[in-house]
């Protein structure tokens, strides 16, 4: 099932083209808005799907027609896992297992935008990835166990204010930033994805294709990924685990791009990118500069906080 906020966030099954008005159904479940809902309905997913499938019948209404929002608008936590693929194979060994925190308030949906701010950041960078969201509440869970806590996959994007000052102070003002967080367009239960370690993930800046890579590539799978950060705290239904993304692709993101990001079964998320300083840098990904010898993002060539030669 394909679940999606709609319009004024009414909730809504998405089927092909249509999507399908089933807020009347989970109508009973107490919230104090879109988020709460969200969350409960996952915790009692079991209770409301047959209601659910029995509403999404007819016609529905063109997605065209409507807009949609972000799935998951209030999650209670968004982990996201840190340096996680082998980069087509060139990493010698898989790095250790590694995470941080990304704040709620970092969540955006499909046609919103992502706001840069004005720091002193080296380079604006957004991360594809495939994101799991969790299911029933799950602490000190064994990997064995792992996928039975997952509720089914979104579109993310880890949003990077790379090089901020000083150094070693890096994660939350690097990751945390309003706006770095655009997820979507739909939230797609666990059965209608056949293996999530097998899932072409691609993005596109202005139509050109930057990342391009598979989920087998991942250095610690889904299921280790939830035993190590169960270990370490409890998540709950609705909260997010990104999986990490293979940096090689990765490239600036400027005023005025068009962001598209597409996993496979996941649906397509399209976002906007404002910069008010109009700051620029070179399209090169970063295997572009390593095929030069280069290492790292591309430097700002122009604007606020570009350092002169």
């Amino acid at each position: 099932m394909k679940l999606a906020f709609f319009d004024e966030f009414k909730l809504g099954v998405v089927k092909g083209d249509a999507i399908h008005d089933v807020s009347a159904v989970v109508k009973d479940i107490p919230h104090a808005g879109p988020g709460d809902l969200m969350n409960s309905l996952i915790g009692e997913f079991d209770l409301y799907r047959s209601k659910l499938e029995a509403a999404a019948t007819g016609s529905g209404t063109k997605l065209a027609s409507v807009r949609i929002r972000a799935p998951l608008p209030k999650p209670g936590n968004i982990v996201c896992m840190a340096v996680n693929y082998m980069e087509d194979g060139t990493l010698a060994k898989p790095a250790p297992i590694n995470a941080f925190h990304k704040a709620p308030s970092a969540i955006i949906g499909p046609g919103d935008t992502m706001v840069l701010p004005d720091v002193p950041a080296t380079i604006f960078e957004g991360e594809a990835e495939m994101a799991v969201v969790i299911g029933k509440r799950a602490s000190v869970v064994s990997a064995a166990d792992a996928m039975d806590h997952v509720f089914g996959y979104i579109n993310f994007i880890d949003g990077s204010a790379r090089g901020l000052p000083p150094p070693g102070n890096v994660f939350f003002q690097m990751k945390s930033r309003d706006t770095f967080a655009p997820i979507g367009p739909y939230l797609v239960t666990k059965e209608e994805i056949e293996d999530p370690q097998k899932l072409p993930i691609k993005l596109w800046v202005n139509g050109d294709l930057k990342q391009s890579f598979n989920t087998d590539d991942m250095a610690h799978n889904i299921a280790r990924c939830i035993e190590w950060v169960t270990s370490i705290h409890t998540l709950e239904p609705g909260d997010i685990l990104a999986t990490g993304t293979n940096h090689r692709g990765l490239s600036s993101f400027m005023d005025g791009d068009v962001v598209e990001l597409e996993t496979q079964g996941l649906g397509r998320l399209r976002f906007n990118i404002r910069d008010q300083l109009k700051r620029t840098w070179s399209r090169e990904t970063r295997l572009d500069r390593q095929k030069k010898n280069e290492e790292g993002p591309t430097h700002q060539l122009t604007g606020k906080h570009a350092k002169t030669a």
